[in-house]
């Protein structure tokens, strides 16, 4: 892989061959995405942190939830967008707008989700995952009644609080490692 292939400014390859496991998990991506996300990439250096950021990925974004997978794309648009999170920003609002079937979801989101069109439910969601993205701390029962108010389960406030600070965390390891979307997500769901 050259240097300017390297989802990431650091360089840190990939490990060579990939174990069958992990090959065959890329080729599922392959088929379905038709590409290989550039986080995949990025930590198949080493394949214990791979398999603990897909195992930890998948049981968020993927898993039975009261959120939809949607409503969990929203959260790690927002969070990202607050976090400014160029590879975050580009794949999940890339995601938002397929859920959704509405481009101009997806640029809400990444933009500013408060000029979304968005129910009462998503805003409540949506104001609480920037709250705990800006100041986690101030965070209190009124915050957590309010989603009641809107119809969440305690179950899915945790949902959400676990979404949320998933993508606070690798919003971060993006950043601070130059991680670069892949160039098909621009286009997608357009």
């Amino acid at each position: 892989m050259s240097t300017s292939d390297q989802p990431t400014a650091l360089n840190l390859p990939m490990v060579d061959p990939l174990p069958e496991p992990t090959q065959k998990y890329f080729d599922v991506c392959q088929d379905k995405l038709g590409m290989i996300p550039n986080v995949l990439k990025a930590y198949a250096f080493d394949i214990d942190k791979l398999n603990a950021f897909t195992a930890m990925y998948n049981d968020l974004m993927l898993a039975d939830s009261g959120l939809s997978k949607l409503e969990r794309e929203m959260i790690a648009v927002v969070v990202s967008s607050i976090n400014r999170c160029w590879y975050c920003q580009v794949a999940h609002g890339a995601a938002v707008r397929a859920l959704s079937g509405t481009p101009e979801l997806g640029e809400a989101m990444v933009m500013n989700w408060r000029m979304a069109d968005l129910d009462a439910r998503q805003t409540a969601m949506l104001t609480f995952a920037e709250k705990i993205t800006k100041a986690s701390s101030e965070t209190t029962e009124e915050d957590r009644q309010a989603l009641r108010d809107a119809g969440f389960s305690d179950r899915d406030i945790w949902d959400i609080a676990n979404v949320a600070g998933f993508f606070n965390m690798t919003n971060r390891v993006a950043s601070a490692t130059g991680m670069q979307p892949n160039t098909d997500y621009h286009a997608q769901a357009r």
